[in-house]
């Protein structure tokens, strides 16, 4: 007996860094494809995907200058789109039709996103790929995540980590650090454990959005998340 879909809609929050996976360059193009290949599995097994990145990997808020915070995240933003068109071209050649959703009109390269449009992408099967954050300074990309999730519908946020659960420490040095296997948002908050940043915490708590971190080393595990594999850590709002 095949296994079912544990999620019908999930958002996957990639960070730019990811997607460059030690790279010279600004992307890793044979780690991008692997991502995209397992992406293309559970679009497959019937699950419909949406799909926030960051722009570490080009740019990162003000890089410790005295920049001016809105020019700087503006520049964040457009990075974003950056990567947002490199993951399109990714899905498309991994043979999924995928459409990159801004919130800002450049309507050269990208849609502007509804929640409407995009829904309806992703019951047409395509992958929807939401870049330029928030289009306003001060928003990270982890709020944009769990705000287009709430706002699709989305199952579940899944956060694409460089380590594969989330510990009580940094597990690379610490070696006693605790593996969590399921946590709730409130004792993320009061533990002061890194998982989102603290705006994205508390929408997804006072909105009851859940989350699954996970490590984003061996791309298979995107697709273990989404057929129910316990890999990560759990999120959720329950006691």
């Amino acid at each position: 007996m095949d296994m079912q879909p544990k999620y019908r809609r999930v958002l996957l929050k990639l960070s730019g860094e990811a997607l460059a996976a030690g790279a010279d360059g600004i992307l890793n193009f044979d780690f991008t494809a692997q991502v995209a290949a397992q992406i293309k599995r559970c679009v497959d097994a019937g699950v419909q995907v949406a799909v926030v990145v960051g722009a570490g990997n080009i740019w990162r808020g003000r890089q410790g200058t005295d920049m001016d915070r809105v020019r700087a995240d503006h520049m964040g933003m457009l990075a974003t789109v950056i990567n947002s068109i490199a993951l399109q071209d990714a899905f498309v050649h991994a043979g999924m039709e995928a459409v990159v959703m801004t919130s800002v009109d450049i309507h050269a390269f990208a849609d502007v996103y509804t929640a409407r449009d995009a829904i309806a992408a992703l019951e047409a099967g395509k992958v929807v790929i939401f870049g330029g954050g928030l289009g306003v300074p001060y928003f990270s990309t982890d709020t944009t995540a769990v705000l287009r999730a709430a706002e699709i519908h989305a199952d579940c946020v899944l956060m694409a980590k460089n380590i594969d659960a989330i510990y009580s420490a940094d597990p690379r040095k610490d070696p006693t650090a605790t593996r969590y296997s399921e946590l709730t948002y409130r004792q993320i908050i009061d533990q002061n454990l890194k998982a989102l940043d603290l705006s994205a915490m508390i929408f997804c708590m006072e909105n009851n959005v859940n989350g699954y971190a996970f490590g984003l080393a061996d791309p298979e595990n995107i697709y273990r998340v989404v057929m129910g594999e316990p890999v990560g850590t759990l999120i959720h709002n329950k006691n």
